[in-house]
C-alpha cells in the first residue's frame, strides 16, 4: 500500500512563487521516476516536470526556467516561480514506484493539489 500526500497549494498573485511537496510512503522498495502533472477542467492532464532516480530532470518546455523540480528520498518538490494565471490548475504528483517483495514497480498519483495565480 502506497500514498502519495500533496500540500503547499494556494492562492498566489501574478508572479509571486510558491512551493509544492509530495511525501511518498508505504511499503516501498524503490522509486524510479517522480513527477509533477497539472489538469485544468476539461482538458488533459500535462506533465510539468519529471525527476529520475539519478536526479536527471525534464521540463515541459514552455515552463523551463520558472519551475524547478527536486527530490530528496521519497519526496519530491516543485518551486514555481514568476507565476501566471495560466498556471492556474490542479496539480498531481505521479510516481514510479516498486513495493517490497515486488518485481514490477506501479504507477501512483497523489490526489492532487489546487493552485490558483489571480491577482
Amino acid at each position: 500500500q502506497v500514498q502519495l500526500v500533496e500540500s503547499g497549494g494556494g492562492l498566489v498573485q501574478p508572479g509571486g512563487s510558491l512551493r509544492l511537496s509530495c511525501a511518498a510512503s508505504g511499503s516501498i522498495s524503490e522509486i524510479n521516476v517522480m513527477a509533477w502533472y497539472r489538469q485544468t477542467p476539461g482538458k488533459q492532464r500535462d506533465m510539468v516536470a519529471r525527476i529520475g532516480s539519478d536526479d536527471s530532470t525534464d521540463y515541459a518546455d514552455s515552463l523551463k526556467g520558472r519551475f524547478i523540480i527536486s527530490r530528496d528520498k521519497n519526496t519530491v518538490s516543485l518551486q514555481m516561480n514568476s507565476l501566471k494565471p495560466e498556471d492556474t490548475a490542479v496539480y498531481y504528483c505521479y510516481a514510479e514506484i516498486r513495493q517490497t517483495y515486488r518485481i514490477y514497480s506501479n504507477n501512483y498519483w497523489g490526489q492532487g493539489t489546487q493552485v490558483t495565480v489571480s491577482s
